[in-house]
């Protein structure tokens, strides 16, 4: 497979890309790496937090001028690219400021926002600034996407049906929202219906008490019936792994050990209906890489300052709307929610990280 970080039609002088990251935190001392790996000129670092901004100098190797208290002084020195690292409560604001400012790129962390409002607000702002808005859903950068994609949709294996996600207590909205990206990516369709049961109480945040997940079960299709199944309950512990479903065939990724396993009729048998479900087989065993953050957000990076492929606002946008729909679906009865055609609401905010 190849590894689409080298398929960017890159036609940025990096050394001359002024990159600057709002939020010093784990995530944003990763972008610090990125941006230095990508050889971008890394103007500057801020974060409210002494800690955050100390780690970062430590980590990044900055000096006294790259080190910011707030935001508003880290934009006043006239970035090219921003990369929104903080939580997501703060996403919007920090967003339309860069773009308010001339910032070129932003590239913000998921959950995108905390309300679709926001998101709207978000890719208005970039739309009348000219500014490239990408949000950190890095699935069709990953092999353990593009495989399953490719394989899938192959004549051996006969065309994308649907997905089956079983997690640990990941949090649907702090991991969901990835699924409902690489969804959307494998099938090249929007979701259309998301119905949701979600697991009684909520689940507590590390980045604070303020913020707060649920977990439980979501199903996603399209219009034309391809499905996403995400089980994600709070009794469960261990693992992130994904069952592919093909007519022909079926893929197993282990994504935190990279184990890839795929099970194909074969060729003789493949026109023969799917009541036959049993038939002889094709199996192949392999390793590829295990889920990775650091690589992926580069490639991101690197093909939003590329003109390459990236993943948009209104990518973006599409993961909170299903978010969104799973909440009202969970609180109305389980109800399937027609994104679309029934009304969500684009004002209320919700309080993930």
């Amino acid at each position: 497979m190849t590894d689409r970080t080298e398929n960017v039609n890159d036609t940025t002088d990096r050394r001359d890309t002024r990159v600057a990251i709002i939020g010093a935190g784990r995530m944003g001392r990763r972008h610090g790496q990125v941006a230095k790996s990508l050889g971008l000129d890394l103007v500057g670092i801020c974060d409210s937090s002494t800690e955050a901004r100390n780690a970062a100098v430590a980590e990044l190797a900055l000096g006294p001028d790259q080190v910011f208290c707030d935001p508003d002084s880290l934009l006043a020195i006239q970035p090219d690219c921003v990369i929104v690292a903080t939580t997501a409560p703060s996403h919007c604001e920090l967003t339309c400021a860069a773009a308010a400012r001339g910032v070129k790129a932003i590239l913000c962390e998921k959950p995108m926002a905390t309300s679709l409002e926001e998101c709207d607000r978000m890719i208005t702002a970039c739309a009348r600034s000219a500014t490239k808005l990408a949000v950190n859903h890095q699935m069709r950068f990953m092999e353990q996407y593009q495989l399953p994609k490719a394989l899938l949709n192959s004549e051996a294996f006969g065309g994308f049906a649907g997905a089956t996600v079983e997690g640990g207590n990941f949090g649907i909205a702090m991991n969901g929202s990835h699924y409902f990206e690489m969804f959307r990516y494998l099938t090249d369709e929007q979701p259309d219906e998301v119905t949701a049961w979600f697991s009684s109480g909520t689940v507590a945040n590390p980045r604070g008490p303020q913020f707060e997940d649920r977990a439980g079960s979501v199903r996603v299709t399209t219009a034309s019936g391809k499905r996403l199944y995400l089980d994600a309950t709070s009794d469960q512990g261990h693992g992130m792994s994904v069952l592919y479903c093909a007519r022909n065939g079926q893929i197993f990724v282990n994504e935190l050990t990279g184990a890839f396993l795929s099970s194909v009729r074969e060729e003789t048998h493949r026109a023969l209906p799917t009541t036959r479900y049993g038939m002889p087989s094709v199996e192949e065993s392999r390793v590829i890489a295990p889920a990775d953050a650091i690589e992926p957000s580069k490639a991101v990076l690197k093909a939003l300052l590329g003109g390459g492929d990236f993943p948009s606002g209104e990518d973006g946008r599409s993961a909170i709307e299903v978010l969104v729909a799973a909440h009202v679906s969970n609180e109305e009865g389980h109800r399937a929610v027609r994104l679309g055609r029934d009304e969500l609401p684009r004002q209320r905010r919700f309080s993930w990280a």
